[in-house]
């Protein structure tokens, strides 16, 4: 699609009716003007049909408002006033209309009415005649729900349609974390990345069986809360994609994850019980869990083998039959509908197409009559491949019911919050979910971050952003589907870089990220839907708030129910020292360090700069320089802010020359600085007690340069109860914090 040459003020104003800023500010205060080209990269990204003359393609977009008589969905809070703007022709004002409201429950309530009575908004002239808008104000609804609109038009068959999301004023808080005016509700739990679990009975990466057991350890420590990292759905055809934040679907699970040996087939199928007890298939399993890093390729050939044989199993002893086993997959097809059709269909296309030519990469590289889920030959290759569709349908039906039962065990073992899942910014731009939302998601343009202190040139992180009006026409589906997946079998979910709800940093494909935009999205509809599914699967709402965020918006997270994110490495008071414990929020999550910051041994032997350095990640050697003697100054800040709080470790001074390493009394000190906190939630990476120097995943870092989302833990899972490190950071926790 090419961009006519506008003027530049014409660019800048079409840019700005999408939502394109005009500038933006980065971290350190310095102003960057959106130039002309990544308007135009980003209009384009945006797959706006625009025609060759300037003049009249505003006019026509805003003429585009008035001829649909209703917006395409209104959300609005519980309560309020009902207030629909409606657009008709003027020579329709005085004739007889009727609306009709169906509620999500089925009932029903019509009025008739005359708009020409209705309090008018506006009236504009477009190519077609005279349009005028009313204010069609309806009865105020308390009840929660996706409602429906309909009008009644005369002389007209077609009755259009609003989507009417009535949502509640907050997200849901479970009443063990409430704060009660004392220092109860305050609950700690590991956060662990699955794949790193290390145990006896896995093959070679964490599984669901290991996440159950870890619940169960939890629990019988006095936690709370057990985090993981993102479980989406990822390319089956090609394990070795493997980012948890570049996933194929967020709406599906990572079948890597099963427990094969934990199936009802499993215990059915002598066959596979053979296969799996062979001495040549236990050296294998012997050899995955023996790596020091996963080695997915070779886990996934693994399990897929033995999924195959059971899966012939299941077709032939319970499709065959209509078993009860085989009328709940089917019950579970139907009740996920075209969503899981959709996702199987996918995985059975990618799975044959690769198979041709391995450059494949995903559905745009597909034959074009195959790249529309809803064209003729995508239908045929179902109906003629079906046996395949079944097979990745199967798959997440049992990853579903095994996720399902990790959840169910969170809440018989009583943990104030449960499983606390976390939800990817964005998706692969080959993946299914792609694929099934392509009208809705940017192309030509990706998600990013402006320069900051860890990524000093920009980030570019190869996920397509939604377009905002695009979203805004389906009714935010997408955002819905995806939030009630990851909420269905959470008590907590982490929602990834949540300034994407007011706006995204987009980065036009081969330009760099400071050449990128920030762009608008509808902040109030997209917090009321969250707040909306949060409440109907009793979810609570972690927003990570850290990089750039725009001015007012943690007010209003924070209004909305949302947790914040605090990693103890971020807070700091202005002269850069750490924040003591009394002055950290109540509603908040709070952590020694994440994912993508180095861990606590990390940080004091600056593993990760000199790992930065030898990657050629820094742009200049002086920003080396700067941040390691930074980082010398941190260590002492560490030190003396355990000293204010009466927390170093007998015989230690507070400077850094007196504890050349870390020991695990000074991680347990760090760890019940923050467990002082007001915070309602405390959680602890095993990384940092098991004195683990690398960091899980090295932003600007290419996974051919660093084991990013690789790295197993050095424990295995059975022993974790009965280690000291584990027993005596629980003591402290359960010292400092109220037990669950």
């Amino acid at each position: 699609m090419t961009i006519p040459d506008f003027s530049s003020a014409t660019l800048a104003d079409l840019a700005a009716r999408y939502g394109i800023a005009t500038e933006y500010h980065d971290i350190w205060g310095t102003l960057h003007a959106t130039s002309d080209e990544t308007r135009r990269a980003l209009l384009s990204a945006m797959q706006q049909p625009l025609n060759d003359d300037p003049a009249l393609l505003l006019q026509g977009l805003e003429d585009e408002e008035w001829h649909d008589p209703l917006p395409p969905v209104l959300v609005v809070r519980s309560g309020e006033v009902l207030r629909v703007p409606l657009s008709l022709p003027a020579a329709d004002a005085h004739r007889p209309h009727r609306w009709t409201l169906r509620r999500e429950g089925g009932e029903t309530h019509t009025v008739e009415f005359t708009p020409a009575a209705l309090p008018q908004l506006g009236q504009r002239r477009c190519a077609s005649g005279e349009f005028l808008r009313f204010a069609l104000d309806l009865p105020s609804i308390d009840v929660t729900g996706y409602h429906r609109l309909e009008l009644d038009l005369p002389d007209n068959c077609d009755r259009p349609t609003m989507p009417l999301i009535v949502v509640p004023p907050s997200c849901y808080q479970p009443d063990s974390i409430r704060d009660d005016g004392g220092q109860g509700g305050r609950v700690w739990g590991p956060s662990v990345q699955l794949y790193g679990i290390c145990s006896q009975r896995n093959w070679g990466i964490g599984d669901f069986t290991d996440l159950r057991n870890l619940i169960d350890l939890a629990a019988d420590a006095g936690a709370g809360i057990v985090g993981v990292n993102p479980l989406h759905a990822m390319f089956p055809d090609d394990p070795a994609r493997i980012s948890p934040y570049s996933p194929s679907s967020r709406a599906f699970t990572n079948i890597l994850y099963l427990d094969v040996e934990a199936l009802p087939e499993f215990r059915e199928c002598a066959a596979a019980q053979e296969m799996v007890a062979s001495e040549s298939f236990q050296a294998r399993l012997h050899h995955l869990r023996a790596e020091e890093l996963v080695n997915y390729p070779d886990v996934a050939a693994a399990k897929r083998e033995v999924l195959e044989l059971l899966f012939g199993h299941f077709r032939t002893h319970h499709l065959a039959h209509n078993s009860e086993r085989a009328r709940a997959f089917r019950e579970f097809r139907w009740m996920q509908g075209s969503v899981l059709e959709n996702q199987a269909r996918f995985e059975a296309l990618q799975e044959h197409f690769r198979a041709q030519d391995s450059n494949v990469w995903g559905w745009p590289a597909w034959p074009e009559t195959y790249r529309d889920p809803a064209a003729p030959a995508v239908a045929e290759f179902a109906a003629s491949n079906a046996e395949r569709v079944d097979f990745f349908a199967w798959l997440q039906w049992l990853a579903d019911a095994q996720l399902s039962e990790v959840g169910r065990q969170s809440w018989l073992r009583g943990l104030a919050v449960g499983l606390y899942q976390d939800l990817a910014v964005g998706v692969n731009p080959g993946g299914a979910e792609a694929w099934s939302w392509q009208d809705v998601f940017a192309a030509g343009a990706y998600a990013g971050a402006p320069p900051d202190d860890f990524n000093l040139f920009g980030q570019d992180w190869g996920l397509p952003p939604f377009i905002p009006h695009r979203l805004r026409e389906v009714a935010y589906a997408p955002l819905i589907e995806v939030l009630r997946a990851n909420m269905r079998h959470a008590g907590a979910l982490r929602i990834d870089h949540v300034m994407g709800l007011a706006r995204v940093f987009w980065v036009p494909a081969g330009m760099a990220a400071t050449h990128g935009a920030y762009v608008a999205y509808p902040l109030q509809d997209m917090l009321g839907i969250v707040a909306l599914e949060s409440q109907r699967n009793r979810c609570l709402v972690i927003g990570e708030d850290l990089g750039t965020v725009p001015e007012g918006l943690r007010p209003r997270l924070a209004s909305a129910g949302f947790l914040s994110y605090h990693p103890f490495l971020f807070e700091r008071c202005e002269d850069g020292t750490f924040k003591p414990p009394a002055d950290y929020p109540r509603q908040a999550l709070v952590a020694a360090s994440t994912h993508d910051l180095p861990t606590l041994h990390g940080l004091w032997r600056g593993a990760d700069l000199d790992t930065r350095a030898a990657l050629q990640l820094f742009p200049s050697e002086a920003q080396r320089e700067n941040l390691v003697a930074s980082r010398t100054q941190d260590r002492a800040r560490i030190l003396m802010a355990l000293e204010h709080e009466h927390l170093l470790p007998e015989g230690a001074g507070i400077h850094p020359v007196s504890v050349p390493e870390l020991t695990q009394l000074f991680v347990q000190a760090i760890h019940a600085y923050l467990a002082r906190t007001p915070a309602q939630l405390l959680v602890v990476q095993p990384e940092d007690i098991l004195g683990i120097a690398e960091q899980t995943n090295l932003p600007g870092s290419r996974d051919d340069q660093h084991p990013n989302w690789r790295r197993r833990l050095t424990l295995d899972l059975e022993e974790w109860r009965n280690d000291e490190r584990f027993k005596s950071l629980a003591e402290v926790l359960r010292r400092e914090r109220s037990v669950r």
